[in-house]
């Protein structure tokens, strides 16, 4: 994130707060804009029968997209390799929590992917919004798209040899994927266990379309559900993927969806049709300022948005400049700034981000062995810089009945024409 101001919005349709008792049904907001109230009458079929959290705001939807991670620092095509946040990250992940936190929206639950940038956004995100109770659902299926045998290259490098066109062919276009990874690669997501109960399933590498094929099933069966029982969802991903789920729900044509580029850490919060489930018009009735495709609304504001998206293609494309803007004076301007804005952060905060053992130095384990210490300190450095999925032993490997990956559970979605 660069240097901007942030904008910490409140919806110009939230009303204003209230105590609600257990008791109380909440109010969901219709297509006319017309409050109405969720009743547990079982006798009426037509009625929805959630309660939801989410009772001052209209919006039933938000996709996040993660913190920075050391890879996003470093320029690196990511992929399946589990980078964790850096110290930037967590203070992003927090911002966000802190831009819905004002915006009054509350979730009824979380939906993210098996890599710890979404998972710790999630965490993160949650503290800030007091909301660490509600479930939070990982898949694999949420995870971002496969980068193929780029995966650790360095992105502008990348385009030095190959060339901007090409380059954002493989990024940003709906059906031609980067070159497959090979077998014997280093970050290959084979080596890590946390996929071992879907290894027939890790594909070589993935165009948006490949993400969307896997995302929608995810979509689908677990989300349009939730959706239609009223609940309000929270949506923590990667742009990729958030891309592929993002077009589905606009229906952006695939000819036009090399343009959408998604920032990290800003809220898009939508309003949904409670029957089709269809995106409803901005307030203003336009579609936003940042990308020209999008009803939803950025809670950081638009031109926030198109600053960051700038800076982003800058890093990435623009050749002429050698200097990481992932880093330098106006990231620390930025990262002054929002301290001073939101506070420093609690210590449970700081020892999730997974980057510094400092926190065990300054007697959070009392009685540790020095040598010990060190060891930890060491361990996370490596883990910050050398960001190799398997190699990072201090993760939380899932349960195989964690993954809830079993073929009864999911159905492959099916369109006009065949699969998808």
């Amino acid at each position: 994130m660069s240097c901007m101001q942030i904008q910490f919005r409140r919806s110009s349709t939230t009303t204003p707060s209230k105590t609600v008792s257990k008791s109380a049904s909440c109010s969901i907001y219709t297509s006319s804009g017309q409050k109405h109230k969720l009743q547990n009458d079982n006798n009426n079929d037509n009625e929805r029968k959630f309660h939801t959290l989410n009772c001052n705001t209209p919006y039933q939807l938000c996709f996040l997209r993660h913190g920075q991670s050391t890879w996003n620092r470093d320029n690196r095509f990511i992929g399946w390799t589990d980078t964790p946040l850096t110290n930037d990250g967590v203070l992003e992940a927090r911002v966000a929590g802190q831009m819905l936190s004002r915006s009054s929206l509350q979730f009824d639950e979380v939906h993210t992917s098996l890599l710890r940038r979404c998972i710790r956004t999630t965490n993160l995100v949650l503290m800030e919004v007091g909301q660490e109770y509600i479930p939070v659902h990982k898949h694999w299926r949420l995870n971002e798209r496969h980068y193929g045998n780029l995966v650790g290259m360095n992105k502008k490098e990348v385009v030095k040899v190959h060339g901007e066109d090409q380059v954002k062919r493989w990024r940003r276009s709906w059906d031609e994927p980067p070159p497959p990874m090979v077998d014997d690669h280093e970050f290959h997501p084979a080596l890590d266990p946390r996929y071992w109960a879907v290894r027939d399933k890790i594909p070589k590498c993935e165009s948006l379309k490949c993400t969307l094929s896997r995302s929608k099933v995810y979509w689908e069966q677990k989300i349009v559900p939730s959706l239609r029982e009223g609940k309000t969802v929270l949506i923590v991903g990667h742009e990729n993927n958030l891309r592929s789920l993002i077009m589905n729900l606009e229906n952006i044509h695939k000819d036009d969806i090399i343009n959408l580029c998604l920032p990290r850490a800003i809220p898009l919060a939508y309003r949904l049709d409670p029957e089709t489930l269809e995106p409803l018009d901005r307030p203003d009735g336009k579609l936003d300022e940042a990308t020209g495709f999008l009803r939803g609304e950025w809670l950081g504001g638009d031109e926030a948005v198109k600053e960051i998206l700038d800076k982003d293609r800058k890093q990435v494309y623009d050749t002429s400049i050698e200097e990481n803007l992932e880093i330098g004076a106006e990231q620390e301007k930025w990262k002054r700034w929002t301290e001073l804005a939101i506070g420093p952060p609690v210590p449970e905060m700081v020892a999730k981000t997974a980057v510094s053992g400092d926190f065990l130095k300054n007697g959070f384990i009392p009685g540790m062995d020095m040598d010990v210490i060190e060891n930890v300190n060491e361990s996370d450095n490596r883990n910050d810089y050398d960001t190799g999925a398997s190699e990072n032993k201090n993760e939380t490997v899932p349960r195989k009945n964690e993954l809830d990956d079993d073929d009864d559970d999911f159905d492959e979605p099916s369109v006009a024409g065949g699969k998808i």
